[in-house]
């Protein structure tokens, strides 16, 4: 090891979450396990980091597949993956030193050690923790980019966002807002969820329980739309198409109406309005907007701290509670964010 080591309070055995099985349908209980290992020793440039946060987020339900996808499966018998922030308990690098706050992306453990180029050290004197898995991380940037690349977003635009009580629904719509939307709407899952949206600014939202889609957006947004974000896809993706206006851009971030599905789900039905209206649907993933990080960050930092934009968290509390976290965010569980204290 370096002579520059420096540790404290470093542990010797640690808890990780491992996939037990791969679900069919919906995730269980039985289909993740809590296990003991040990704390490897540091190689050079290394750190350990003690996890105070980790993030669940919907993607994690694909990786639990055994498909191709953008990102390798989650393998059988290993720790899951995902965002997490954190202390650096030891440290043989002289970038990271001992005590810095970092975010990385080895959570479902309560400690990782990994290389040090693979964490990013934050300030947590200017935001909470876990902001940065959050309104100032990924989460945010998802929305920024979405919004601004995919959606091409412009002062005036009608936006809509379906799972809008969620992370990134409740971030994008409100930075629409800031950024001179004329209208933006939203949708979710419960009456309070509702009221929330309209706390954080929507001018309209509505509860897509209460009838179909296509009727309760046409009576939200009369004079139709010109962006939609779609995190649900399906009937939400349907009624969108039809409330598209003429040039209208459509960025598809999730579907998450669709993640837990045993058999095919119906596409929209009404595709071909994309050339008479001459639509584009674009999807994409948060790593082609790297570059906005910089840029995404000094605008997030300036709008929370002049209360422009505020963010909501779910946070259960252990590791032990990660599992279940992960299935109540795929039924709508949550409010923002959803997190485990570690």
């Amino acid at each position: 090891m370096s002579r520059g080591l420096i540790i404290i309070e470093t542990p010797h055995s640690t808890r990780e979450i491992h996939l037990a099985s791969r679900p069919h349908g919906e995730p269980t209980a039985d289909d993740f396990e809590l296990a003991e290992v040990d704390v490897p020793a540091l190689d050079e440039g290394e750190v350990l980091v003690a996890n105070h946060y980790m993030s669940v987020d919907p993607y994690m339900r694909g990786r639990m597949n055994d498909t191709k996808s953008y990102v390798p499966p989650f393998r059988i018998g290993a720790p899951l993956e995902g965002g997490a922030v954190g202390e650096v308990l030891a440290s043989t690098s002289d970038r990271v030193p001992v005590g810095s706050t970092v975010l990385h992306g080895l959570g479902w453990r309560e400690h990782a050690v990994l290389s040090a180029d693979k964490v990013k050290v934050v300030d947590a004197s200017l935001a909470p923790e876990s902001a940065y898995l959050g309104a100032l991380g990924m989460t945010g940037l998802t929305a920024w980019g979405g919004l601004t690349r995919a959606a091409a977003f412009q002062p005036g635009d009608a936006v809509f966002v379906s799972g809008a009580a969620g992370a990134v629904g409740s971030i994008v719509g409100q930075i629409a807002k800031v950024s001179g939307a004329s209208r933006v709407v939203g949708s979710a899952g419960s009456p309070e969820k509702v009221a929330r949206l309209l706390e954080l600014g929507f001018d309209a939202a509505f509860d897509y329980h209460d009838g179909p889609v296509a009727q309760s957006l046409k009576d939200a947004a009369p004079d139709g739309i010109d962006v939609y974000f779609d995190n649900v896809g399906g009937e939400h993706l349907e009624a969108a198409l039809s409330a598209m206006n003429v040039f209208g851009r459509v960025a598809v971030c999730g579907a998450i109406s669709q993640y837990n599905a045993t058999a095919p789900t119906p596409a929209p039905r009404n595709l071909a309005l994309l050339i008479g209206k001459q639509l584009t649907l674009r999807g994409f993933l948060v790593k082609e907007y790297a570059d906005l990080s910089a840029e995404f960050a000094e605008l997030m930092a300036g709008w929370l701290a002049d209360g422009s934009i505020t963010f909501d968290e779910t946070v259960r509390e252990g590791l032990d509670q990660a599992p279940q976290a992960l299935i109540d965010l795929l039924r709508g569980g949550n409010t923002g964010k959803m997190l485990v204290r570690l």
